[in-house]
């Protein structure tokens, strides 16, 4: 090659080169996750920007649980912006229950044809292999604290759910939430691995586990 042709290639600066080395890096990463590893919490790192903040172990387990408890044997198990409880459920090993997971962050592909991509602002834009009240429960954690967000969510979850709900958000909307989908906020108080600026709360339209004691 002559001076002046490789003169003509373009040039990355070392910020464009850094940048672009990150991404690679970060496919590889999701790409070379295998077995349970790629169930572990945190695996994929929360994005602020997409308002993302995970339970702590603890919490996932204990909302995986409820929500294993009350679908039934052979149930069906939706979580909806609430990839930490699927993660959970997975690491269980249990073959009594399905589950798909609804998300916005294309991330979440890693888990196959149990992703589902999910934009809240197209509340029941789904494939057509998701059935309209195909799931015995949904577990659903709206990615933002407004009212908008939580009615576009609600719809969601009044067309996937038979019945069963149990809701994730901030105590803020106890009242819309009671409103919009006839549930009760319980004694059971979930925990993120980072501190939320807004108390946080659990909701059901159910007889359920999360008002018991452990």
């Amino acid at each position: 090659m002559s001076n002046s042709e490789d003169e003509d290639l373009p040039h990355l600066s070392s910020h464009a080169l850094a940048a672009l080395q990150e991404f690679y890096a970060e496919q590889k990463q999701y790409t070379d996750l295998s077995g349970d590893d790629k169930y572990n919490i945190g695996i994929i790192e929360e994005n602020w920007q997409l308002s993302q903040f995970w339970y702590t172990p603890e919490t996932a387990l204990r909302l995986a649980e409820e929500a294993v408890a009350a679908a039934g044997e052979g149930g069906r198990i939706a979580c909806v912006s609430a990839p930490s409880v699927y993660q959970k459920l997975r690491e269980l090993h249990r073959e009594d229950f399905s589950v798909c997971i609804f998300e916005y962050d294309h991330r979440f592909a890693i888990y196959g044809e149990e992703f589902i991509f999910y934009d809240y602002n197209n509340p029941v834009d789904l494939p057509e292999k998701i059935a309209a009240h195909s799931f015995d429960i949904v577990i659903a954690d709206p990615p933002y604290l407004s009212e908008e967000c939580l009615r576009k969510t609600s719809e969601t979850i009044k067309y996937l759910t038979r019945g069963k709900i149990l809701l994730c958000t901030g105590a803020v909307v106890e009242e819309e939430a009671a409103k919009l989908l006839g549930v009760k906020m319980c004694k059971f108080i979930p925990k993120h691995t980072r501190t939320l600026g807004n108390e946080f709360r659990c909701y059901v339209n159910y007889d359920s586990g999360l008002d018991r004691e452990l």
